[in-house]
């Protein structure tokens, strides 16, 4: 609370969506859309699982050559991921 200064709800909201904690929990939240963003509907569909553990990002895919593209592109998939969701959430790609 505060005695000085009055805030606006939303004010108060935009300040408290941006601490590092906050953000990263919403971020993650948004994973699979983000994910379905940045590799497309198609690829997304086959995607069968997506699991973050200690900013690793396990992607179970299951058609074999879309596996052996995103495998390729995992430091851009990771790149990517990050840029999108404003804060370093995942440090390393695995596809599987």
């Amino acid at each position: 609370m505060r005695r000085t200064k009055t805030m606006m709800m939303g004010e108060l909201l935009d300040e408290f969506f941006k601490r590092p904690y906050i953000a990263a929990k919403v971020a993650e939240g948004k994973l699979p859309d983000t994910w379905r963003m940045i590799v497309g509907e198609r690829a997304a569909a086959y995607t069968t699982e997506l699991r973050l553990v200690n900013h690793i990002l396990y992607a179970r895919i299951s058609s074999s050559v879309l596996k052996q593209e995103l495998f390729y592109q995992r430091e851009a998939l990771k790149e990517e991921i990050n840029r999108r969701s404003g804060v370093r959430l995942v440090n390393a790609v695995i596809i599987k």
